[in-house]
Order: structure tokens, then sequence, then C-alpha cells
């Protein structure tokens, strides 16, 4: 089955069009490389641990079910509400500006279609605003 633009978010088509768990273990693994290495970045990578181990696991499974693959995150961890899980932390516009540049860099390293490259970074935006939302209220 080929997959188009007008497919993707159905089903489990955008998990497949990530390369299912591997694809989207490597996106985040290429995801923190970039939080890692980018002085943008600096501001959000002092919000995690120094050791990226359980962030890289859970910011995989969460994609997972959010692509629409298996619901990883809620089997090892319970319910997660994005937006109340980041409330705490100091979140403003450049802190959601650096997120999204490190997804798109590490996007850009994915063999996925260019048109599902678009749709991710797209969809990406709504959760990371209202992180952004939720954290300045």
């Amino acid at each position: 089955m080929t997959l188009t633009m007008q497919s993707y978010g159905l089903g489990d088509n955008s998990f497949k069009a990530a390369g299912e768990l591997e694809g989207i273990t490597k996106l985040v693994d290429d995801f923190y490389d970039f939080m890692d290495s980018l002085p943008e970045a600096k501001v959000i990578r002092d919000m995690h641990k120094s050791d990226l181990t359980s962030s890289r696991q859970k910011l995989a499974y969460f994609l997972s079910a959010w692509l629409g693959g298996p619901k990883l995150y809620s089997e090892h961890f319970g319910p997660i509400n994005i937006p109340q899980a980041h409330k705490h932390l100091p979140i403003g516009h450049a802190e959601s500006d650096a997120w999204i540049l490190c997804m798109q860099k590490a996007v850009e390293l994915q063999p996925y279609k260019e048109d599902f490259k678009g749709y991710l970074i797209t969809q990406l935006r709504i959760p990371a605003e209202r992180i952004r939302i939720a954290a300045s209220s």
C-alpha cells in the first residue's frame, strides 16, 4: 500500500510511514542528539536529566501511540496528559521553537517520504503549542 498525504493520520498509517517503533526510535535518538548539540536547544536540554535514557524511551513510546501504533507509553508508564506533564516547566515560545527545531532537524535525517516529513512537523506543532499554553497558564 502506498501512503499519501491524505492517508497519514488514519489508523496506523503514520506509524508505518515513520518506520514503526524502529524508525521512531531512530527519530527520537536523532532528536535528543540535536537537543544535546544545538546551542538554541540548551535551555530545553537543561530541563532534562543528564541521562536521557528514560526520556528517549518515553518519547518513542509516546510517539508510537500518537502516530497510531501500539500504545506503549500507557502500557509501560500509565496514562499521560502531555500538556499537564510539562506544566511545571518554564516553556515559552523560544523553548517551543527550540523543541520544534530539534525535531525538524531529526525528521530531515530520516528516510521518510517528503510529504510525510512535512505532515509530521505540522502535526508535532500541535502538542508543542498545547504544552506552551499549559506551561504559561
